[in-house]
């Protein structure tokens, strides 16, 4: 098994991943340095994948890295967390993947529309699937928490659950109704019901929030807190 490590240097986060005779993959361009004879491949996305990733604006080409050695990713002052699939199917938001074990399938969704128009998602909401047994790392803005639903609900602002399993069910809705919502100043929020398990975000890393406000980004990975 491939050993995914987050390293903190400086203030700012790298993941690095040992592998021995294996593979792993990562997002396009996400390299910083690598040691040892690892060679990497990448296959070419057919036509509906180049225009899903038009569309969502999330790169569909993931490198393959195969080979004995160390891989470091580019440093980030977000930070990242890894999880294992353990043979669940998560559904990750658009721009979290980073990295993946090989044997970890990646599969791509589309949101529901109507639930993404109320969201502020597009029209056309791609998202990344991620199953089978594996460890998985995504970036994320902060310390990321694992939450069980069983038959329930999380209700959130802004785009904190990063992931979740496909027994949960996305929509929009307001907290108190139309009324009370307005009333106390709360908007849309979205919603996240049924069983299964979610990766959540509550808090982000002050130094991210200091560049956000600062410098903000308006790519959906750089904009989980809008």
């Amino acid at each position: 098994m491939a050993v995914f490590t987050v390293r903190d240097v400086e203030g700012m986060r790298q993941l690095r991943i040992d592998i021995a005779d294996e593979s792993v993959r990562s997002v396009r361009g996400a390299l910083s340095h690598m040691e040892g004879r690892i060679r990497i491949t990448a296959a070419v996305p057919g036509p509906g994948a180049i225009l899903r990733s038009m569309i969502s604006g999330e790169a569909r080409v993931r490198p393959r890295y195969t080979g004995t050695g160390s891989i470091h990713l580019r440093p980030s002052l977000r930070g990242y967390h890894v999880f294992e699939a353990r043979d669940l199917r998560w559904i990750l938001e658009p721009g979290v993947f980073w990295a993946a074990e090989g044997e970890v399938r990646l599969g791509v969704r589309m949101e529901k529309i109507i639930p993404s128009l109320w969201a502020g998602d597009g029209l056309f909401n791609f998202q990344t699937t991620v199953e089978g047994d594996g460890l998985v790392a995504i970036n994320a803005p902060g310390p990321v928490e694992e939450i069980d639903l069983k038959d329930s609900e999380v209700l959130v602002k802004g785009r904190l659950v990063l992931a979740r399993t496909e027994g949960l069910r996305f929509t929009v809705r307001r907290p108190g109704g139309f009324f009370r919502s307005r009333i106390a100043g709360e908007p849309l929020a979205r919603s996240y019901r049924g069983t299964g398990k979610a990766l959540v975000c509550w808090t982000p890393f002050w130094n991210q929030y200091m560049h956000d406000m600062i410098a903000p980004e308006r790519s959906p990975s750089q904009s989980l807190y809008e």
